[in-house]
């Protein structure tokens, strides 16, 4: 995949918007960088995090219960000597790291799967990540590390609190929307336009999660399809 951005961004919905913005501002420590409308009552508060976007969606209708997402835990390198682990107001793991744990420059994502086998293709030939151990794999600046948990419940999507989704920016969405799907992943939503701020699609990995693909007009200059 050809990115527009070298980071991976981390999609997060609450409805405790004040709560969430003191613990990730606060207690984190990440930078607010922006507010975004994106529609249906949702706001979009985005924080920096390590060259990467942390998206703190505060939806104004209350989320529907819904089993999580396999994203589960947030690892963010800080300067700290040996890894600190906290829990946000709605649940969500996030661990402080020093540079290098687990191969982690910038960020890392814990993962649950239900099969390494077919998370490990996906994560290698499907999006085309970096390989760096049988169950981590770097996209971009991002580690995810790949945690088999047989039975695993399938994912609760874009629905509920917590961590729900990934965010991958590329200079064509349509034509990377395409190539994903001819190599194996499901299609969520296909490619369409937001005003003039984005052109996204999404798909997801074999347990269900979603991962936004996203053409966004600040970095690529233009939203055309073609």
């Amino acid at each position: 995949m050809k990115l527009a951005k070298n980071c991976i961004d981390i999609g997060v919905r609450t409805n405790q918007i004040d709560e969430m913005l003191t613990f990730w501002t606060d207690k984190v420590g990440l930078p607010y960088d922006e507010l975004l409308k994106i529609g249906n009552g949702v706001h979009q508060h985005r924080l920096s995090l390590n060259g990467s976007i942390f998206k703190l969606n505060h939806a104004r209708d209350l989320l529907p219960e819904s089993s999580p997402s396999g994203y589960r835990e947030l690892l963010i390198v800080q300067n700290v000597r040996e890894p600190t682990t906290m829990t946000d107001p709605d649940g969500n793991s996030v661990t402080l790291v020093p540079a290098g744990f687990e191969d982690i420059t910038h960020i890392g994502m814990r993962m649950t799967v239900s099969s390494l086998s077919e998370s490990a293709q996906f994560f290698s030939e499907v999006v085309q990540a970096e390989t760096l151990g049988p169950n981590r794999y770097r996209w971009g600046t991002t580690v995810f590390i790949l945690n088999e948990v047989p039975g695993l419940q399938p994912s609760g999507g874009m629905q509920g609190p917590g961590y729900r989704y990934t965010t991958v920016q590329v200079f064509k969405v349509d034509a990377e929307h395409a190539a994903l799907i001819d190599r194996g992943a499901c299609e969520a939503a296909a490619p369409t336009t937001l005003g003039k701020t984005a052109r996204i699609s999404f798909i997801t990995d074999p347990d269900g999660n979603w991962i936004e693909v996203s053409q966004r007009a600040s970095l690529t200059g233009d939203l055309s399809p073609d």
